[in-house]
């Protein structure tokens, strides 16, 4: 990964994207994937058409022609052919892989502003055992491979760090790594500004070798967190060389709090202690004044943008949701899923597609945001968002071999649009995805893991969703 999380520097371009012989194929190759059309997502690159992507271990060494790549590379392994669409793996900049999988879908929709949290998923973390954290990050991330996810942001592991990270190698996919503290008196896991601290060194002391997650310093945000807390943990991020992530104005309720706290908005707040930069990716953004979203363009804060999330809990996007602007003026803006009693499903093509709906209808211009722009925050947009553009997000030598191959024979790809990209994001969705490449092993083949026995997982999860129903006392 990127030892520094605001590089935003030049990627490696893509050797043969042109249709010229393919380069840097001096590495021995182990598998190549073809594909009718390969989407690089590298600026400015054009569809390859009849391509193939060369891997060698966990890296891209060629990207060009098929019939070059073949020829140059008969021992390879295959993988896709015709019939299918390659794309780099999609990135979730957002999403909570403990509390809410094994209540999936539970807590009710109706809820007034602050029920879901602390009636429902306060109680169900503090109940979570270490082996629900585990299965409820494995269930998490296997949704999201089988859909194209390669890379997950967590949103914070309450309690047990470690099982989470179990659950990121049992799948094979990467991510970030993050144990949630905040210092509110009398909630489950709080702790002083020392002990949540030392939570954040256990999490990088977890990851320091690990080849697919980096442990990054995660808060709960909000306005539950003291100034002490985000100055320190805002410090030990830059002096790690992680990143740090926490939530932020989902809802009004954060400007509120901050204005009767401190006197202002809390990006302009939090700008004042120090406390933003280029290592920053905010949770949500969705209520932002002028002010702060001058504060974060100075900065080159990031924002993780869940768009499904705030319509399923009514918090006001379509009428304060200016993500696009952001964007526009240059912000760095990656899409996330949430949680499943958010955004429920893990799927960010659908998020894609929906950023892109909500950016036309709320300007009333078509011509806003497009599908074209909606994948790009789910790839390099992101990675660029995470601190990450010269590692992942799209197809490029030198790259993790993070790679997706969608089956372009399913009914929603039927007639083919001479634009992949308006199909991929308006016609299709996860469901669409064949087969998908991590760190250059194969975590899903013909649409199932091949790490993961999925029946096995669907029998504990309905013995230990009984049992945190039960011990939680939810919907009591």
């Amino acid at each position: 990964m990127s030892a520094n999380p605001a590089d935003n520097g030049p990627d490696p371009m893509v050797e043969g994207s042109a249709g010229s012989m393919p380069a840097g194929t001096d590495a021995p190759v182990d598998t190549i994937l073809l594909a009718d059309t390969v989407l690089t997502m590298e600026p400015g690159a054009e569809p390859l058409v009849d391509g193939a992507i060369a891997v060698s271990g966990d890296r891209i060494v060629a990207v060009g022609p098929a019939g070059a790549l073949r020829a140059a590379h008969p021992q390879a392994q295959i993988v896709g052919g015709p019939g299918h669409l390659a794309l780099p793996g999609l990135i979730n900049a957002h999403q909570h892989l403990t509390g809410d999988r094994i209540i999936r879908s539970m807590i009710p929709d109706d809820l007034e502003p602050g029920r879901s949290i602390f009636e429902w998923a306060v109680p169900a973390h503090a109940a979570h055992t270490g082996g629900d954290d585990q299965l409820s990050a494995t269930l998490s991330l296997v949704e999201s491979v089988c859909n194209g996810v390669t890379f997950t942001v967590e949103a914070g592991t309450v309690a047990h760090p470690e099982r989470v990270l179990a659950g990121f190698d049992a799948v094979g996919v990467g991510g970030t790594l993050g144990s949630w503290g905040w210092d509110v008196a009398g909630e489950p896991w709080a702790g002083s500004v020392s002990e949540v601290l030392d939570r954040q060194r256990e999490v990088q002391r977890l990851t320091v070798d690990h080849p697919r997650v980096r442990g990054w310093v995660t808060l709960v945000g909000h306005d539950l967190m003291s100034d002490e807390l985000v100055v320190a943990a805002s410090d030990l991020a830059r002096e790690v060389g992680c990143g740090i992530t926490f939530h932020l104005s989902p809802s009004d309720s954060d400007t509120t709090s901050y204005l009767d706290r401190t006197g202002k908005r809390p990006a302009v707040h939090l700008d004042d202690l120090g406390a933003l930069g280029p290592h920053v990716l905010i949770g949500h953004g969705v209520h932002l004044g002028d002010d702060e979203l001058e504060r974060l363009l100075a900065t080159d804060t990031a924002i993780a943008y869940c768009p499904w999330a705030y319509l399923r809990l009514g918090q006001g996007v379509t009428r304060a949701g200016r993500h696009i602007e952001f964007i526009r003026q240059g912000g760095r803006v990656a899409i996330g899923c949430d949680a499943e009693n958010a955004g429920d499903a893990i799927d960010v093509l659908g998020a894609a597609a929906l950023a892109a709906g909500l950016a036309k209808d709320m300007a009333m211009d078509p011509t806003v945001f497009g599908a074209h722009a909606a994948l790009h925050h789910a790839t390099l947009g992101a990675a660029h968002a995470l601190g990450m553009g010269d590692e992942i997000g799209s197809l490029a030598v030198g790259k993790r071999a993070d790679i997706v191959l969608v089956d372009t024979t399913r009914p929603e790809w039927v007639p083919l649009s001479p634009d992949p990209v308006l199909q991929l994001v308006w016609a299709s969705d996860g469901r669409s995805v064949a087969h998908v490449m991590a760190s250059g092993r194969m975590v899903v083949v013909d649409g199932e893991p091949t790490l993961v026995d999925r029946p096995a997982l669907a029998i504990e999860a309905a013995e230990r969703h009984r049992r945190l129903v039960r011990d939680a006392r939810l919907g009591a």
